[in-house]
């Protein structure tokens, strides 16, 4: 017995050893893929929890008051939306700390990029700390992330352009015959999957001998939307590419897809509903997906000259310098070595991201349902969520007409 006890001991100390030697070992330059790991395990645990939890929550009195227990489901959701809120409370606070920094010499700076060890540890906390707010809290939380989740979506809009014009520049830059030949077979293949999923739709949420007047109508402006995409990127004073526009058109038509799943599932024009489970069960998976990409995406490209969250002071987000006089570069380099390097992009946004998409996540992995009310009823996703998503695609469609017209509109501005 003494002798596995001090197994035991050893291999706990060996094992806070190297937790320690690893978070140690997250370098400056890694710091933004770290935060990424933390809000990965944060998905991670709300999974299990809400596979595993259920039977923890009945036996907690403050949460499981009332004179009937709800269903296990009503349990599986409350956990996660519990998870949510304590990962929420955690970005936004480090949102709200990060807020003004310019420099790396800030002691800000260094909280940001380390002290790894004491970060996990505040955030295991403060997930546990979640686990003890009444029932009233985590409602107000579950209502206000469907506006959160909106928000994040329109990051993800944002992102996703960031991504397509960089992506059609670097292919043009290249200025051979073979990558402008790639562009149009891309820019092909995603009007062809646009055509086909936009046919799909008709037969999916128009089912003959029902009035569905307002599926029609969303589902043709999706289409108006792929043309008038094209019209002004092919447009002489655009000068813009088909790649562009045939990625969020596509993007424009899955929104709409995932709108029109989300109505409830008693609308006689939503076809989807013999397969409700199938459907919710695949667009929380896409939807994670394009959540976890979101995230990573906005991390590695945070600094860049194109990206949104580089503030005005970044050494990438304005233009190069003109050169000192040779008399003038022994004294710049000592200068140069007494100031810190302005930040590279702003670490406020950077935990506003992950605070929204942590909204987001959690709607997803609900299905977009009220987790707590008094009758402990669930309700299943219905129009709040599928407006959220069509309004979406909507603020996608200006946000891209805006980024090909402003430069024409506004030609002494860069954007």
């Amino acid at each position: 017995m003494w002798a596995a006890s001090c197994l035991a001991s050893c291999c706990a100390a060996c094992a806070c050893e190297a937790c320690k030697s690893v978070v140690g070992g997250i370098s400056r330059r890694w710091a933004r893929i770290a935060y990424c790991g933390l809000f990965a395990l944060s998905l991670v645990v709300s999974w299990i929890l809400r596979e595993v939890a259920a039977p923890l929550l009945e036996s907690i009195p403050w949460i499981n008051h009332f004179s009937k227990t709800p269903s296990r489901e009503w349990f599986e959701t409350d956990a996660v939306l519990r998870v949510s809120l304590g990962n929420f409370l955690f970005f936004t606070i480090l949102a709200v700390v990060m807020s003004g920094i310019k420099d790396q010499k800030d002691p800000r700076d260094k909280l940001h990029h380390g002290g790894w060890m004491a970060k996990i540890i505040c955030w295991c906390i403060v997930v546990f700390l979640m686990f003890f707010l009444p029932n009233g809290i985590i409602s107000f939380y579950e209502t206000t992330s469907k506006f959160g989740s909106g928000l994040f979506l329109l990051v993800q809009v944002v992102l996703l352009l960031d991504f397509v014009h960089n992506w059609n520049d670097n292919w043009v830059k290249k200025d051979e015959q073979f990558w402008y030949m790639a562009l149009l077979v891309v820019s092909l293949v995603c009007y062809v999957a646009t055509f086909s999923f936009s046919g799909l739709l008709f037969h999916w949420f128009t089912p003959s001998g029902h009035d569905c007047v307002l599926n029609t109508f969303l589902i043709a402006l999706a289409l108006i939307l792929v043309f008038v995409f094209a019209a002004i990127a092919l447009h002489p004073q655009v000068n813009g590419s088909l790649l562009p526009a045939s990625v969020i058109s596509l993007y424009c038509t899955y929104l709409c897809y995932s709108g029109l799943s989300s109505e409830p599932r008693d609308y006689e024009c939503n076809g989807l509903h013999n397969h409700s489970k199938a459907v919710s069960t695949g667009s929380m998976t896409l939807g994670l997906l394009t959540t976890v990409l979101s995230v990573v995406y906005s991390a590695v490209r945070a600094g860049s000259s194109t990206t949104f969250v580089s503030p005005p002071s970044s050494p990438r987000a304005g233009s190069e310098k003109p050169l000192l006089p040779v008399d003038q570069m022994d004294r710049h380099e000592d200068k140069k070595k007494e100031e810190s390097k302005p930040v590279s992009y702003s670490y406020s946004f950077f935990h506003l991201i992950f605070s929204l998409a942590s909204m987001y996540s959690a709607m997803l992995l609900t299905g977009w349902s009220t987790s707590v009310g008094e009758s402990g009823k669930l309700v299943d996703v219905g129009w709040p969520s599928m407006w959220v998503r069509i309004v979406t695609g909507w603020a996608t469609a200006a946000l891209f007409i805006w980024s090909l017209v402003a430069p024409i509109l506004f030609p002494e501005r860069e954007f």
